[in-house]
């Protein structure tokens, strides 16, 4: 969870998940669907389906006990060196040190490390430093003390120099270059994609469907949609998107919302139709479903979607007084 996630941010996440889920068994067990609803929020939806796979294969392989091989466990779906190296030098004193971004800043300006710190040259440079210095019989206090380290006091701006152990020894402190050190080169613009969503009510009911389990937003439940083209109208475009993808035609029968939602490496304007089946029968080879609005929540769905769910309850609920009246 904390990978590219905040520790303020896991939290809550982390306590309701062991409250669903509090042994490997347990987890292994689930459905996957419940541990990606248990997840839905924290985004980078690999990592739970990584770890779900991981705990069957503890469980079915490795009788339920996690391997402490270095190999074995950095064979376990989702796990890379930074993973490997901080369980299993925290929970098996391995001696293999932790390179997470907290800790590639602090060595980049303790030593005057000036490469890119996303450079794989970089990374190399500071792991041969980490490697010669780590203590053997205290590898994963050491590790901690450096994530602590880089977490709490050399922050990426405004570093608590003052309170720094290393400070009389820290190139960057001495020659003045905390801001610039680490240094990172400039990301290419990140784009951003129009795109439409259909939410095709039939009889009190909204049609849904799933993603494929691998790729983007793997298992996820979405409304049907997708990019528009250069220059398409948005109300166009969901129609043409429903007949490509359900084999259907849908009417369209008012704008229910626009949102923008930012992923790692591109951002997405959703333009949200309430929309009624047309001519022809919906046919799709994913796993789809027609369920009430209250049902919503039982299924797990991008947190773009989320966006928009309190208009849609709005909507719904003015349509229900209209019939009413």
């Amino acid at each position: 969870m904390l990978q590219q996630t905040r520790v303020e941010t896991v939290v809550p996440y982390f306590r309701n998940f062991m409250r669903r889920f509090p042994s490997l068994k347990r987890l292994a067990s689930a459905p996957l669907q419940d541990v990606l609803k248990a997840w839905e929020g924290l985004g980078y939806y690999s990592r739970a389906r990584n770890l779900w796979r991981a705990a069957r294969i503890v469980q079915e392989k490795y009788h339920g006990v996690i391997p402490g091989r270095h190999a074995d466990f950095r064979g376990l779906p989702g796990v890379g060196e930074y993973i490997a190296a901080a369980v299993l030098s925290i929970g098996r004193g391995l001696a293999v040190p932790v390179a997470d971004g907290n800790v590639l800043r602090v060595v980049c300006r303790w030593q005057g490390i000036s490469g890119d710190i996303r450079s794989a040259a970089t990374k190399n440079k500071v792991h041969s430093f980490l490697k010669a210095i780590l203590p053997e019989k205290t590898p994963g206090l050491f590790n901690e003390a450096m994530m602590e380290l880089g977490a709490l006091a050399c922050r990426p701006r405004d570093p608590g120099c003052r309170t720094c152990p290393w400070r009389r020894d820290c190139f960057a402190f001495l020659q003045g270059r905390t801001a610039s050190l680490p240094v990172r080169n400039r990301k290419r613009p990140v784009p951003e994609y129009q795109a439409a969503l259909a939410v095709i009510l039939r009889g009190g009911k909204i049609f849904i469907q799933q993603r494929p389990q691998e790729g983007h937003l793997g298992g996820l439940w979405e409304f049907p949609g997708g990019k528009c083209r250069p220059k398409e109208r948005a109300e166009h475009a969901v129609v043409r998107e429903c007949r490509e993808e359900l084999g259907a035609r849908v009417m369209v029968l008012a704008k229910l919302a626009e949102v923008r939602h930012a992923y790692s490496h591109f951002q997405v304007h959703l333009h949200v139709f309430i929309c009624r089946p047309g001519a022809g029968r919906i046919r799709t080879g994913q796993p789809h479903a027609w369920v009430k609005a209250l049902d919503l929540e039982n299924y797990p769905f991008p947190g773009a979607n989320h966006k928009f769910f309190p208009e849609l309850k709005r909507y719904l609920n003015a349509q229900s007084v209209i019939r009413d009246l």
